[in-house]
């Protein structure tokens, strides 16, 4: 009797992140929890290093098809955001173009439920090769921009490049126009982030999980 030809396994999810605060937080990500293998991969600041990161570990073909999601902390640009809020891209823009995120109204649901209280704002995120500061804010604010990293653009930007996946983005704004920080950690709005960064997770597997399904 033939036996059943083996169920391929599932895709794999990868979660990439900058700093290594950001990789703390998310550091039982590597744990299980989602349907496929989980990596959490950090990429290091900056556009140029995490294109370089992204690519590099999508070329390995125990990640080859893996779903990403850019995570980790942004700063928020619209008024009446604070240390905390999350921010779930509906896009991601950069002088390369924009990228369409993948499940966006899935992510608030089950961010809403991962971290009850907690505000959470979709629209576009935008990518900067520096710290943004002052009036540039209120410009990429114009743009209808709400909030802005150095690595979420281009880690998805750099995934999609790489083969057809769903991606995302999700980023806790540790400083807003109204709390700006000096650095990530040293105030309570950093802390509060971490613990924000840290509880999100079952959101991201959940995500995950979903995109394994068919499409109908």
């Amino acid at each position: 009797m033939a036996k059943a030809p083996a169920r391929p396994d599932p895709a794999p999810l990868l979660i990439a992140c900058a700093l290594g605060i950001e990789r703390l937080a998310l550091r039982t990500g590597e744990r299980g929890g989602a349907h496929g293998r989980v990596t959490v991969l950090r990429t290091g600041m900056g556009p140029k290093n995490a294109e370089r990161a992204v690519t590099g570990a999508l070329g390995k073909e125990s990640l080859r098809d893996a779903a990403v999601v850019a995570t980790g902390f942004c700063a928020g640009l619209a008024p009446g955001m604070h240390p905390g809020d999350l921010v779930v891209a509906e896009e991601t823009r950069s002088a390369h173009g924009s990228t369409p995120c993948v499940g966006t109204e899935l992510l608030v649901k089950e961010l809403v439920r991962a971290v009850p209280g907690r505000t959470v704002h979709t629209g576009p995120l935008v990518g900067s090769d520096h710290v943004v500061r002052g009036h540039e804010r209120a410009d990429l604010l114009a743009t209808g921009a709400i909030a802005v990293d150095m690595e979420s653009a281009a880690t998805l930007h750099s995934a999609v490049r790489a083969g057809r996946r769903p991606v995302a983005a999700v980023r806790v704004v540790v400083d807003a126009p109204q709390h700006e920080l000096v650095r990530v950690g040293t105030v309570r709005g950093g802390i509060s982030a971490f613990r924000v960064l840290r509880a999100v997770l079952p959101a991201f597997f959940e995500w995950h999980r979903s995109s394994l399904l068919p499409r109908r």
